[in-house]
């Protein structure tokens, strides 16, 4: 089963990281830049180490150009606990 959240990414940071709640949304520090899809690709990488998950089942549905993402996490119950922990 499939999850969708709503992320807000915060590229250039000196660490991936959580940090909290924005809105209706989870806050992520990302250490990548936000040109040519490095921070998209360190978003991928960041959730599936921290989810314990394959970076294919994470896919960002929309906002790829975007600091606001939809992405849907399949093979993981109980993510925005998980993120938030």
């Amino acid at each position: 089963m499939a999850e969708r959240i709503k992320i807000r990414v915060v590229p250039n940071a000196p660490k991936s990281e959580c940090v909290g709640e924005y809105g209706d949304a989870i806050k992520i520090k990302i250490a990548a830049q936000a040109m040519d899809g490095k921070a998209n690709t360190e978003l991928i990488k960041f959730l599936a180490k921290k989810l314990g998950i394959s970076r294919n089942d994470i896919e960002i549905c929309t906002g790829e150009t975007s600091r606001d993402k939809l992405v849907e996490i399949s093979n993981c119950a109980d993510v925005r606990i998980k993120l938030l922990s």
